[in-house]
């Protein structure tokens, strides 16, 4: 269903918009990462554009949002409706076009009852909802420009995979395109809408699917470990609690604890340090390393360094989701029997 009606959208957008004409569709997130826990209703699809020769400006001291800018004048003259006056790429009015054009187009999709939700402020996803009685599935669309050139600065010390995945792997991956997602930093002045940040999911996608220190972990001849499983726990237990504290847990996102199980992975690099058998030791070691994070407020972005993902000021909130976190440690997970 979510297939026909996003290539449906896709087919229409690249029509409608000349500029939109050699978009693709990705697939993000967890369903095709394969650790998708309860019913496969939420995905995420990016709607990818190739572009050339971009500039890159940090717009912040993370190292993660970017203002873009043409190099040169683009080839394609409809591109200059999206650019600002000082000819920075503005996030706002593309999503703004390309939110107008998927709205139009949902109208006309006869096999499914698609609907695009309200915006939400400093959400950068367009979101549709797919009726599939008796329950609705989400789907968020997020705009991402692709530019084959070498990745900032900020990134130069991140992905320390050497011990785990190998240098080889490292070189291999950093010389893949770097992906910007229309998304607002939140520490700009004016909240003007065109800043860009850093996407890292299509690697992050082969990290998970090739998660091995040796090339056979869990292929089907080869010896199984738990850390998808380890993944899997972490992401379900945030997704519980936050159902049990939306108000207090609101700023929490299945990122952070992804981020922290990549930490693990690299601080226990041998697959045979993930028996299969060992699942409730492991999952219990990467919650402490993510306990401690918490503590600290400190939880370092895997692919830039410098960038904390948990931000000082919400300090109240790390203790409360480590309080919470430590009594369901302690008494059993009494949140996974409800």
């Amino acid at each position: 269903l979510v297939n026909r009606v996003v290539s449906h959208l896709v087919q229409a957008i690249r029509i409608k918009d000349s500029c939109f004409s050699s978009i693709e569709r990705q697939s993000a997130g967890s369903y095709y990462e394969r650790v998708k826990i309860s019913e496969p209703n939420e995905f995420d699809i990016m709607l990818v554009m190739p572009v050339t020769r971009i500039q890159l400006d940090e717009a912040d001291d993370t190292g993660a949002f970017y203002y873009v800018s043409f190099k040169r004048n683009p080839k394609e003259k409809g591109w200059l409706r999206f650019l600002e006056e000082d000819g920075k790429i503005s996030a706002f009015k593309m999503l703004q076009a390309l939110r107008e054009i998927i709205k139009q187009e949902a109208k006309n999709i006869k096999d499914a009852e698609v609907t695009v939700a309200r915006k939400k402020v400093g959400c950068p996803a367009i979101t549709l909802q797919i009726k599939n009685p008796p329950s609705e599935i989400s789907v968020d669309i997020i705009l991402t420009l692709e530019a084959q050139q070498s990745w900032p600065l900020s990134t130069q010390d991140g992905l320390k995979i050497e011990q785990w995945l190998g240098t080889k792997v490292r070189r291999d991956m950093r010389f893949r395109s770097i992906y910007l997602v229309a998304k607002q930093n939140k520490s700009e002045k004016v909240l003007r809408g065109n800043t860009w940040r850093l996407s890292f999911s299509h690697i992050e996608k082969d990290m998970i699917k090739n998660h091995g220190n040796s090339k056979t972990c869990c292929e089907s001849d080869g010896p199984k470990c738990c850390r998808k499983g380890c993944l899997k726990l972490l992401k379900y237990l945030l997704e519980q609690l936050k159902m049990k504290y939306p108000k207090e847990l609101e700023k929490f996102c299945s990122y952070h604890v992804k981020t922290a199980f990549f930490h693990s992975c690299v601080m226990r690099p041998n697959d045979s340090d993930w028996h299969l058998g060992d699942l409730d030791h492991c999952f219990q070691q990467c919650l402490g390393f993510f306990v401690d994070c918490l503590h600290k407020s400190q939880l370092t972005h895997f692919f830039i360094p410098q960038y904390n993902l948990l931000s000082l000021e919400d300090k109240a909130r790390h203790h409360f989701l480590s309080r919470k976190i430590c009594h369901e440690l302690n008494n059993g997970f009494p949140i996974f029997h409800e």
